[in-house]
């Protein structure tokens, strides 16, 4: 089976079987920031943007991604230029093993681009779906309210 999409901003067509999940397609095409976790959509590592809303690519069909547009953590900043959602997660100090943050960093987003400015309530549903075993949630939530602090101010 052939699905043409969006990923991360370039047009791709790949070759998949019908019963692939899309976890798995873009590990195989190279996007390893997209985490295996539960794979039953209850931890958030496996976290993507599929047309800017957060959802579990663990229970995504891969074909049903076909013509639509998907966000990985590698299409969100650079080594070279991090996402202010990015610095944020790293100055709060809400990065430990790491194995968790892409689906963060991607939750973040999705939020921020409907809620500019959250409230710490907004916060805590936002990483609600995204299991940590590193930090106590309090340092993610403080990014969270960072990071919108600092996307504001780089719109002005």
């Amino acid at each position: 089976m052939r699905s043409e999409l969006e990923v991360n901003g370039a047009r791709v067509a790949w070759e998949h079987e019908p019963h692939e999940f899309l976890t798995e397609v873009l590990r195989r095409e190279g996007l390893k920031g997209t985490k295996r976790g539960c794979e039953s959509g209850d931890c958030g590592a496996c976290a993507v943007l599929l047309d800017g809303e957060e959802v579990p690519s663990c229970l995504v069909l891969a074909a049903q991604a076909h013509g639509h547009a998907v966000e990985t953590i590698e299409g969100v900043g650079s080594f070279e230029a991090p996402h202010p959602i990015q610095e944020a997660f790293l100055d709060a100090t809400a990065i430990q093993c790491g194995y968790c943050t892409p689906g963060m960093v991607l939750a973040t987003k999705a939020l921020l681009a409907e809620t500019p400015n959250p409230t710490e309530a907004d916060a805590r549903a936002c990483l609600a779906g995204h299991l940590c075993r590193c930090t106590g949630y309090v340092k993610p939530i403080q990014a969270v309210l960072s990071a919108a602090q600092r996307c504001q101010a780089g719109a002005q």
